[in-house]
């Protein structure tokens, strides 16, 4: 008799326990880069790699000039939490390390959407991102992110 009241409120508890997953978050910002890069998808690690300088060369072999917003700006907030997998505060501590050790440097920052998109658009080996409906106008093309 106890498994008969058992079990049935054993079932109750784990439906009502089970909730749906969130959906993921909307992108807050789009990855770009110059019309002449063949590129067009990558994967998130390696969007990672070339924001973090641990990779500096295209598949082409030639050297990558990524830039990025001010810390200040949504979509590096988003673009740090979404594909490198850190804070801002983190990712002011990884450039502060790597200059202190002697490695390297920051990526170079512009200060307004307008400005990464003049600087990819000037550079056929960029890349960058700029908040999600900004316009990039000719000469620049969005690329998706490959989990």
């Amino acid at each position: 008799m106890k498994h008969r009241i058992f079990l049935p409120l054993l079932a109750a508890g784990l439906f009502v326990g089970a909730t749906a997953p969130e959906p993921a978050p909307a992108q807050e910002f789009t990855i770009i880069v110059n019309t002449a890069n063949p590129v067009s998808s990558m994967a998130k690690e390696d969007v990672a790699r070339l924001f973090l300088k641990k990779s500096i060369n295209w598949q082409s072999g030639a050297m990558v000039a990524a830039v990025e917003l001010p810390m200040t700006a949504k979509a590096r907030e988003a673009f740090a939490r979404d594909v490198l997998g850190k804070t801002l505060a983190q990712v002011k501590s990884y450039w502060q390390q790597q200059i202190f050790s002697g490695r390297d440097v920051p990526l170079p920052e512009k200060p307004t959407d307008d400005d990464v998109v003049a600087f990819v658009r000037a550079n056929p080996n960029a890349i960058g991102y700029v908040s999600k409906g900004a316009d990039i106008g000719r000469g620049v093309k969005a690329v998706s992110i490959a989990p």
